[in-house]
């Protein structure tokens, strides 16, 4: 290695170095509160929360939209829509493989992106891009139990929480950033009640324990795709129609 070869690779390590010590990371956990969901009730599951943290105006280290070809997917399978909460960035891609012996037919026409991916038999899949931000509430045309949310975020710092609510983010750009939450049975005035401002710098923040309640949240019954009430439940060993109203 010849001597400016030595120097510029020396350079290279000790920028990589500065890097790593003014990479921040913040941890904390959620508690859902005020449930009448069993499993929250009994077995303490505070899954499905989503986390973000969005960049305040001016904080360097935000990237693009999600790359060309960016895909997630979310399976149909037992009338079930798996995962039940999917976070993603804006620009990505979700499939929904139907793994079921049965038709199915995925399509949201709440708040959020408006898609409708049709009716389509077992082993088979359809795709729909999620191009602006907003939570996406999706339903099956043909089974009215099924039921998830698609949840598309402006940032690449995101997740979902797992069964014990802990989140972490690691390796983020210094400056300030808004923390949010989203929670399917949590009013959104809660949820904005919990939105806060985290200074990231060098080390680690971890935060004390946050607590959603899920006070106040009602059931509201889902029409199908058509806007009207689901009819008697399909037979589902027989073949539905291409056109379900």
């Amino acid at each position: 290695m010849t001597w400016h070869s030595h120097t510029f690779f020396s350079l290279l390590l000790s920028l990589a170095a500065a890097t790593n010590l003014v990479a921040g990371s913040v941890a904390g956990r959620v508690e859902l509160r005020d449930s009448q969901d069993a499993a929250v009730r009994k077995h303490k599951d505070f899954s499905g929360v989503v986390v973000w943290l969005e960049p305040v105006t001016g904080t360097p280290g935000l990237p693009a939209p999600a790359p060309p070809g960016t895909v997630a997917r979310m399976v149909q399978k037992d009338k079930t829509f798996t995962p039940h909460v999917l976070p993603i960035r804006v620009g990505t891609s979700v499939d929904f493989p139907n793994f079921d012996p049965i038709f199915h037919n995925a399509f949201s026409n709440y708040n959020g992106q408006l898609f409708d991916v049709g009716l389509y038999p077992p082993g088979t899949s359809r795709r729909e891009r999620f191009a602006r931000p907003g939570i996406v509430r999706v339903f099956c045309n043909i089974h009215a139990t099924m039921s998830a949310v698609i949840v598309v975020l402006d940032t690449p710092y995101f997740e979902a929480t797992q069964k014990n609510g802990v989140f972490q983010f690691d390796n983020l750009p210094p400056g300030d950033y808004a923390l949010h939450f989203f929670h399917e049975r949590a009013t959104q005035k809660t949820l904005d009640a919990l939105t806060r401002r985290v200074t990231i710098g060098e080390g680690s923040i971890t935060l004390p324990a946050i607590g959603i309640s899920e006070s106040g949240y009602i059931v509201i019954p889902h029409h199908n795709k058509y806007g009207h009430e689901y009819r008697d439940p399909p037979d589902d060993d027989g073949i539905y129609p291409a056109v379900r109203k």
